[in-house]
């Protein structure tokens, strides 16, 4: 083919145009996605109400609204299912957190979004934990990753936030982003300050900073992979040092470029599995 016949500059360019209904429908996705950290289902009725609010026919308060009056009756008869209100209520604190276009870099932003998705849940939601814990981890054949001391938490996150306000993201090559965010998110979730919730929590305040930083979120990523992204976050905290074990973030750096470049590696929770503690003799 000759030069003129290679030449696209005479095409016209075509506009992508993404529908409200489309990015809501997405929203919705991760929003319910994310509960499966927690092994959590929604409703029959919520997944009617998402419907309604993707075509515009219910808004985001008045699914809250449908929810309140639906668990209050639900109450009333003593049926209710404390997982699905789990699911339910966060999903849409979610997606209605997604819409809001405060972010904060700070301590008390982190709080809010605990307060803000998990309101309708917890007394304790937006207060950090009083006491210490540990949590048996399938990955790590029932060890822990060492989780914040609750006497340091809001020091602990002031000094990672501190470090990260000094970063400049518009200087640095996406690799550099990938690295400073996969380090920034490990350390946030590391603290745990929070009963519970925390991974949820971290996805959020995760998403809305890179937002602000202008970056594009792939949240088919949190629907489809938020097992493997709170696992991922876990291998990148754990070390056993009798083991020789180190920490290893290769696996969250790995969902940060499909979330954030498009690309399509294998995200399977099987390969964090930590062998050596399952080879360990008693």
């Amino acid at each position: 083919m000759s030069e003129k016949e290679l030449d696209s500059s005479v095409n016209e360019y075509e506009e992508e145009y993404k529908s409200n209904n489309y990015i809501k429908q997405l929203q919705w996705d991760m929003a319910i996605g994310l509960q499966a950290v927690d092994n959590l289902k929604p409703s029959k009725y919520l997944e009617k109400l998402l419907e309604e609010n993707i075509e515009g026919n219910l808004t985001i308060e008045e699914v809250e609204k449908e929810l309140r009056e639906y668990y209050i009756e639900k109450e009333n008869k003593n049926e209710i299912n404390h997982s699905e209100l789990e699911c339910d209520f966060v999903s849409a604190r979610i997606v209605e957190l997604l819409n809001e276009d405060k972010i904060e870099l700070s301590v008390d932003y982190l709080k809010y979004v605990h307060k803000f998705l998990f309101q309708d849940v917890y007394e304790f939601a937006g207060e950090f934990r009083k006491i210490d814990f540990s949590k048996h981890e399938k990955i790590l054949n029932n060890d822990s990753v060492a989780y914040g001391d609750c006497n340091t938490l809001t020091e602990s996150l002031e000094y990672d936030i501190s470090l990260e306000k000094e970063k400049n993201y518009k200087e640095m090559n996406i690799v550099e982003v990938i690295n400073n965010i996969t380090k920034f998110s490990s350390n946030i979730w590391q603290v745990h300050p929070f009963r519970e919730g925390n991974t949820r929590t971290t996805a959020l305040f995760i998403e809305k900073y890179l937002i602000s930083l202008g970056y594009n979120v792939d949240n088919t990523l949190f629907k489809d992979k938020s097992v493997y992204f709170r696992n991922a976050l876990v291998r990148s905290n754990y070390f056993n040092n009798y083991l020789n074990i180190k920490e290893d973030s290769s696996y969250l750096v790995k969902f940060y470029e499909n979330l954030l470049l498009g690309k399509n590696n294998n995200l399977h929770s099987q390969d964090l599995i930590v062998q050596e503690l399952f080879d360990k003799k008693d």
